[in-house]
């Protein structure tokens, strides 16, 4: 091997397939070869379809109950998030083994920069190879590679070689690959930018590269235009950011039917707000920002936030918080479509100031909420509740 490819970037895009699907059919074997979608409730969306499922058109995001009327016959499985991220804390283990330069992008997949790491474990091709025989024997789950110089061909090439691939795309094989590509396949060209491009008669990124810059700039404004432009001709200077902290932990709830009682929305809030800090604690992470969206029947959606002088981790102090929020917007028997809780500004509780739950004693709420983080750890989620959240055939 040359000096030559040491000194380019390697850059790996790691996307797990069919992520959430994959994870059902490893823990249950009798749903492989059967159309599998993660999502249940005909008012919730599809969280992830596997490959069967996809060939009847479902696909994320996508209404449950539309889903259910386009293949009746397929199976549908509630989502397990503590097992996806157990999966996923496996799988960012595996990367780390083969360079410290790992950039989760989601659960479910990350930029990983191996340059360094050639002269130790082979090529980027070799490594992409290893890192997908290990995957599959310890997570039990595939996984589709794509190898360029840059994180957005690396991404492009992953996505064309689903599922279970791998794909290298050669520095000077760039443009070849890139060009024939539709618009929308570029990064961050989303539905308004791909219909005006459209209009504009530029159906591949081929077309894109071959209109002048200042043209791009006038139709799509001075950044937009001047990233497409340079995207077309492969060109992306971003490097892989390793250990870039979580942005947000959330939860968020969509009622089988539409909710007017307040003290039953604020009850759910309650749950989801129980949910979201035991993930916060969980991380060893706390939280400066505390946001709540409502979405309404007609599907509106609003949202509020505040921002605390110290951060908090804890389940009384974040719902008080949330629950003021939503007071405050004074509905009156409103028709309540959707409810969430965002936990954002995230600190490491290790080496940030937090602050004291509200009314705390010197064996207060902090004390209580340490034992039953103790509690769900041993005995699983629920094993521990709010008492308000506590169902009347919980109490009997």
């Amino acid at each position: 091997m040359s000096m030559d490819s040491f000194e380019s970037t390697t850059i790996l895009h790691v996307d797990m397939d069919a992520f959430y699907a994959s994870v059902a059919e490893k823990d249950d074997p009798t749903l492989r070869g059967k159309a599998v979608v993660v999502g249940t409730g005909p008012r919730s969306v599809v969280l992830s379809a596997n490959y069967e499922a996809r060939k009847f058109g479902i696909r994320a995001a996508m209404p449950v109950g539309r889903a259910q009327r386009m293949a009746p016959h397929a199976i549908f499985v509630p989502p397990d998030h503590q097992r996806y991220s157990e999966i996923s804390s496996e799988i960012m283990e595996i990367f780390a083994s083969f360079t410290p330069l790992v950039e989760p992008i989601s659960l479910d997949e990350a930029f990983l920069d191996v340059t360094g790491s050639q002269k130790l474990l082979g090529s980027g091709l070799e490594i992409a190879i290893k890192i997908r025989a290990q995957v599959e024997e310890q997570a039990g789950i595939t996984c589709s590679v794509g190898i360029a110089t840059t994180k957005f061909i690396a991404k492009l090439a992953s996505g064309n070689c689903k599922p279970n691939g791998l794909l290298h795309v050669k520095d000077e094989k760039v443009l070849d690959f890139l060009h024939p590509l539709p618009v929308g396949a570029v990064w961050g060209v989303g539905p308004k930018t791909n219909e005006e491009l459209l209009r504009m008669g530029l159906r591949t990124v081929g077309d894109v590269a071959r209109t002048p810059r200042h043209t791009l700039i006038r139709a799509l404004g001075e950044a937009s235009g001047a990233h497409l432009h340079e995207l077309a001709w492969g060109r992306d200077y971003r490097a892989v950011t390793p250990d870039e902290p979580d942005k947000s932990i959330s939860a968020a709830e969509t009622f089988a039917s539409d909710l007017e009682d307040t003290e039953e929305i604020l009850r759910e809030l309650l749950r989801l707000t129980e949910k979201a800090t035991a993930r916060l604690r969980a991380r060893q992470m706390s939280a400066q920002t505390i946001s709540i969206k409502v979405r309404f029947a007609d599907f509106k959606t609003i949202s509020r936030s505040k921002t605390l002088p110290l951060a908090i981790d804890g389940l009384q102090d974040t719902y008080e918080i949330a629950k003021k929020l939503f007071l405050a917007l004074k509905l009156d028997r409103a028709r309540i479509r959707l409810i969430g809780i965002s936990l954002e500004g995230l600190l490491d509780s290790a080496g940030a100031p937090i602050q004291l739950e509200l009314g705390e004693r010197e064996k207060g709420w902090r004390q209580a909420t340490q034992a039953m983080d103790r509690a769900t750890a041993r005995f699983g989620d629920g094993s521990v509740r709010p008492a308000r959240l506590l169902s009347a055939e919980d109490q009997e």
